[in-house]
């Protein structure tokens, strides 16, 4: 039982850092620059070894079939942190950022489903490169700019990220049953974005 409530605290942390990255990129105009801050959060993920699903699931290819469960704890513990960090900020005087999180879902909301799923491989893509170059990777310079470089690749392209989308609903203060519907597509698209790479890294890249 110690095992899964520690996979759902390091699920919390790892939403709370992406949250934090989410806030940066909402305070920040410059989108370039607010990409590059919005890496903070992945960047402290990896390097406290947070659980942050999409950073997690590629790797159910080389795991047992337990390793489902450590999933949905951390996808559970994620929404969690996301949900406690946008819901405070609610609270705070930063009401423009509440705003422009209202138009980034708006965008989405409006968005067609295949669409957001297309994103959101493209997305898990990403993140399985940067995590997993991040922990092979032992040249201490290409270790961090593959966090930095994906991170700001896949926001400034307009993927979706199913966590930190969780954020941005969460402060945006918007929940239906259309959310969740687009929420559970973005995680199947992470997923299967991020296994698609894992399963060439796992099959042709050893």
């Amino acid at each position: 039982m110690k095992k899964y409530i520690d996979f759902l605290i390091k699920g919390i942390y790892a939403g709370i850092l992406i949250s934090i990255g989410g806030i940066a990129y909402l305070a920040i105009e410059n989108k370039i620059v607010g990409s590059f801050i919005f890496s903070f959060g992945l960047l402290t993920v990896c390097m406290y070894s947070f659980n942050l699903y999409t950073g997690k699931v590629g790797y159910l290819l080389v795991n047992k079939i337990n390793y489902l469960l450590e999933l949905l704890i951390s996808l559970i513990g994620n929404f969690l942190g996301t949900f406690i960090v946008g819901n405070l900020m609610r609270l705070t005087r930063f009401n423009n950022y509440i705003e422009t999180a209202k138009n980034i879902v708006n965008i989405k909301l409006n968005d067609n489903i295949l669409s957001i799923f297309i994103l959101a491989i493209f997305c898990g893509m990403i993140m399985y490169i940067a995590v997993n170059n991040y922990k092979k990777e032992k040249d201490v310079i290409g270790k961090y700019i593959t966090i930095f470089m994906g991170i700001m690749a896949f926001i400034l392209c307009g993927f979706e990220h199913c966590v930190a989308n969780m954020f941005y609903f969460s402060i945006a203060g918007v929940f239906s049953f259309k959310v969740i519907y687009y929420l559970l597509v973005m995680i199947l698209g992470n997923s299967l974005g991020s296994l698609i790479i894992a399963f060439y890294d796992n099959r042709y890249n050893k």
